[in-house]
């Protein structure tokens, strides 16, 4: 990224002693003014700054895939990377240097260690893209794969946490140990025209002979059960898990149960096709698998989100859950020609798997809500009369508990959870939905 600086000095009257040394960076549509009182308090200087963006040598080459394409309002940026940092805290350091020089408005997850980068952030689009565009000016992260959607209501964050993480990921056991360094040990990436071939193949196959699925093949959802509950690829079975870290498919020795798609098949002879939401998840699981002795393994390059932007919701199902406060993403937020598509395909009994949590009943909105008990915060799906028969709770019980939120509709989300922990909820607060915020459930689910 360069800056392309014009200087214009401002003479006037005196200006007030309270302005002394401050410096104050207003961003408008194109471009960015900054202005800056000096010492003496009489003059003002404003300096213009065009952004040049410069995309990365992959963006270059397919220019349709260039970070500068997108100019939404805000917009939320997820990437990883795994590449050896030798000293990560100065990275830290570097990185915030740069937002707070540069003034950017951002806010999110951003980790780094000695394996790599994890990000999920918000912001202006431009503000957001300066950040990717600078970070690609770097060797050691030139070709990230960049994942961009709109966030219509602003922050899908509440603040900015960029630090060093031992774990990029949650995971049992912590995942620092682990060659993610090396690619032969995480499984064999997949564009997504090539998974789109293979799940038709796969499921093709398995229409024709349903008493006998094809055990060559295993469609694995390295996500959490909830995730699961609001869109999947067809055929892929729901993870019994509500917590990434805790997953264990294919990593006992001993017990053989239902559960586990992995269980007694042949390590050697069986192809394992891994997906997540944007890919970290399958690259540190299939690298934990390959230690177990599995030898086929394919994951989703860039992962669903990116799947959709490409291929659409083929041989997809539902929506997509997003670690954010939007929650749930259509397919028409990635792949706009999927709204049309969509008019024109039938609806199968398949199609029509979102279930209400409370009376297990078809819902209309694939969307997650918490529990409106506080000490509960349970996230789950729910259709609109039990919403409003349990006034947003999961459970009769819950609609007892000493510490109730009132009931939000619509999208609307509460605010982090410790704001309510320690106030009297029945009836005695107000409280201001303006801003959504992730949700304790989803934040800790990750």
């Amino acid at each position: 990224m360069r800056w392309c600086s014009e200087v214009i000095t401002v003479s006037g009257g005196t200006l007030a002693p309270s302005f002394r040394n401050i410096s104050v960076v207003l961003q408008f549509h194109k471009p960015l003014f900054k202005f800056k009182f000096n010492d003496s308090f009489s003059s003002l200087s404003v300096t213009h700054r065009k952004l040049l963006v410069v995309p990365s040598a992959r963006a270059r080459a397919h220019p349709s895939s260039s970070c500068g394409d997108f100019d939404f309002g805000f917009v939320v940026v997820n990437f990883y990377h795994f590449v050896f940092i030798k000293d990560p805290q100065a990275e830290v350091a570097k990185h915030l240097s740069f937002l707070e020089l540069e003034g950017l408005d951002i806010n999110g997850r951003v980790y780094l260690n000695e394996q790599g980068i994890n990000a999920q952030y918000s912001g202006p689009s431009k503000d957001a893209l300066a950040y990717v565009n600078w970070l690609r000016e770097d060797n050691r992260f030139s070709d990230i794969l960049v994942q961009i959607s709109p966030s219509e209501n602003g922050h899908a964050f509440p603040t900015l946490k960029l630090r060093y993480k031992p774990s990029l990921v949650q995971f049992e056991g912590g995942i620092s140990h682990l060659p993610l360094l090396d690619p032969s040990m995480r499984a064999i990436p997949l564009t997504p025209s090539e998974w789109r071939n293979r799940l038709k193949a796969i499921n093709k196959a398995d229409l024709t002979s349903k008493d006998y699925p094809n055990r060559n093949y295993i469609l694995l959802d390295v996500r959490n059960g909830y995730e699961w509950d609001i869109g999947h690829f067809r055929g892929a079975q729901r993870p019994n898990v509500d917590c990434f870290r805790s997953t264990s498919f294919g990593l006992s020795q001993e017990e053989i149960t239902v559960s586990d798609p992995l269980s007694n098949v042949d390590k050697e002879k069986t192809n394992i096709l891994m997906y997540c939401t944007g890919g970290i998840r399958c690259d540190v699981y299939s690298t934990r698998l390959r230690l177990q002795g599995f030898q086929n393994l394919y994951t989703l390059k860039g992962g669903v989100s990116h799947y959709l932007k490409n291929e659409g919701p083929a041989e997809w199902v539902g929506n997509l859950f997003v670690f954010d406060s939007r929650l749930s993403l259509p397919p028409p937020v990635y792949y706009p020609q999927a709204t049309t598509e969509a008019e024109t395909m039938p609806v199968s009994g398949y199609d029509k798997f979102a279930k209400c949590y409370i009376c297990s009943l078809e819902v209309s909105e694939l969307r997650h809500r918490n529990c409106a008990n506080l000490d509960c915060n349970l996230l789950f799906l729910c259709c609109r009369k039990c919403v409003k028969d349990l006034r947003g709770c999961c459970c009769l019980s819950c609609t007892t508990a000493p510490r109730l939120r009132p009931v939000l509709n619509g999208d609307q989300r509460y605010k982090k959870w410790h704001i309510y922990r320690d106030m009297d909820l029945q009836g005695k607060m107000e409280i201001s939905t303006l801003t959504p915020s992730l949700t304790k459930a989803a934040y800790h689910h990750k």
